[in-house]
């Protein structure tokens, strides 16, 4: 009860301060309403054609009704041993595939060695959701008109997960869950947060590539980017080479502009330059954990972001450290949202085996707990302009001693949002254990260094699974 007064309160606080722009909410009573699931079975319960030991369900369900005359369906997957019940559920994503989605890697593994049951909520664009290459141009239209962020991405994506719960929660037979772990990449990871946020019954999340702390990709209110940085991103469209990755690269930029709103729109609709402004932080308010920490906290949620330090999906990494250091992330150096490899995208965050393993590892703390959860590491960066020395030093609070310590920088970053960001060069080298749970180095770097960031990287072997984390990304000037 204490959670709910203190969301109500600040989403109080919040529309108060954003003239006319409304947070939209979740009625978490009718997100738990079995009646209006209105379930289509596609395949009752039957055993995994290429594995007996596991059995699947295939229904269809309405996610919500959006708006009056617009209920939005999805297919949700089921994965289950092929007896007992399950009292740990992992809720992931799929596409609109009217099949059962099959499980891999650490999730598989979850499910045949832990008897973890799955649950793939069908999750896409919103343009690729029914009716196709209509719905994002009528949620864009309702939010103009309405000012209520019920009307964005992060909303349908956050209660499409908390629904897909609830029809697992309606097969009593197979799922009895007393921990729920939430999880999933880019617009699942929005989902995924959003689900933690507003759901108690979500007892722990890991997204993957998904905003913290900033907007991702840029402005919801498209137009309202600094104009060097918008000066940035065309000069550097205009110099690439191969045409086919210049291609590639625009279509993700219109996937982007796609489910989102501009200038001439908003100010067509009678918008001020406030309530634009107030919309492009607004727009992904049910997804920014950094605005509730206190609440998870207090109801015990359990949280574990994995990014990418190149990735503008997922902006503000330095100021994510200055003011939650204490919130245990895994920061690939290097890592990249994923995309075309002919732009230039080679170091997909969500594709690494770290990544998947770490999920492994995370579930494995949080529901069974076999592994513990490595603390933030502490770390104190020095750097010497004249000597051009950086001098590191790593203490872990809870006296975790990882087998793999490694320190990575990279020299003058290009800001956030810039495209020229998502291809930072980042060096690494080993550091030293040179106490108890403590880990230094010193390292030269040459060149003109007028700014550097630094981010340590931890792996712990534990009982079996190897937990990768990092300290935040900090910024030497």
């Amino acid at each position: 009860m204490k959670s709910a007064a203190f969301l109500a309160a600040f989403f109080l606080s919040i529309v108060s301060a954003c003239a006319e722009i409304t947070i939209g909410r979740f009625d978490m009573a009718a997100v738990r309403d079995t009646a209006t699931l209105e379930t289509k079975v596609i395949a009752d319960w039957h055993a995994n054609p290429k594995d007996a030991s596991i059995r699947q369900k295939l229904v269809e369900i309405t996610v919500c009704e959006w708006w009056p005359g617009m209920k939005v369906r999805l297919p949700v997957t089921m994965l289950a041993p092929a007896t007992g019940v399950c009292s740990n559920v992992l809720i992931e994503n799929t596409g609109l595939q009217l099949k059962p989605a099959a499980a891999s890697g650490a999730k598989l593994r979850l499910l045949k060695e832990n008897g973890v049951g799955l649950v793939f909520i069908g999750m896409v664009p919103i343009d690729a959701m029914e009716p196709v290459g209509k719905l994002h141009t009528m949620m864009e239209e309702r939010f103009l008109q309405t000012k209520d962020t019920r009307y964005t991405p992060a909303w349908i994506w956050g209660i499409s997960d908390m629904r897909a719960l609830t029809a697992a929660m309606a097969e009593k037979e197979v799922f009895q869950p007393k921990k729920v772990l939430a999880t999933g990449g880019s617009k699942r990871g929005v989902a995924t947060a959003a689900a933690g946020i507003a759901d108690d019954r979500v007892t722990a999340i890991m997204p993957v590539v998904a905003p913290v702390i900033e907007s991702p990709g840029g402005t919801y209110v498209e137009g309202m980017l600094p104009a060097e940085i918008t000066k940035m991103n065309e000069e550097f469209i205009a110099a690439m080479t191969d045409p086919v990755g210049r291609e590639k690269l625009l279509v993700r930029q219109k996937a982007r502009s796609d489910e989102r709103i501009t200038v001439k729109m908003a100010r067509d609709a009678g918008w001020s330059e406030e309530e634009m402004k107030t919309a492009c932080n607004a727009a992904w308010e049910a997804c920014r954990t950094t605005n509730y920490l206190d609440v998870l906290k207090q109801r015990g949620t359990e949280i574990f972001y994995n990014q990418g330090s190149n990735d503008n999906v997922s902006p503000g990494l330095v100021e994510l450290g200055r003011r939650f250091p204490q919130l245990p992330v895994y920061i690939v150096p290097g890592g990249q949202h994923g995309g075309a490899k002919e732009a230039g995208f080679v170091k997909s965050v969500g594709g690494l085996p770290e990544v998947d393993e770490n999920l492994r590892a995370f579930a494995l703390h949080h529901f069974f707990g076999t592994r513990h959860m490595v603390a933030p590491p502490q770390v104190t960066a020095q750097w010497d302009k004249a000597a051009h020395r950086l001098a590191v030093k790593v203490v872990f609070p809870d006296h975790s001693e990882p087998q793999a310590n490694t320190v990575w920088w990279s020299v003058n970053r290009h800001p956030d949002y810039s495209i020229a960001m998502e291809f930072d060069e980042w060096a690494s080298a080993p550091l030293e254990k040179t106490g108890a749970a403590t880990y230094s180095g010193e390292i030269k770097v040459e060149g003109d260094v007028k700014m550097l960031d630094v981010i340590t990287v931890h792996a712990q072997e534990e009982n079996g699974s190897t937990l990768t984390v990092s300290s935040p990304e900090i910024r030497l000037e």
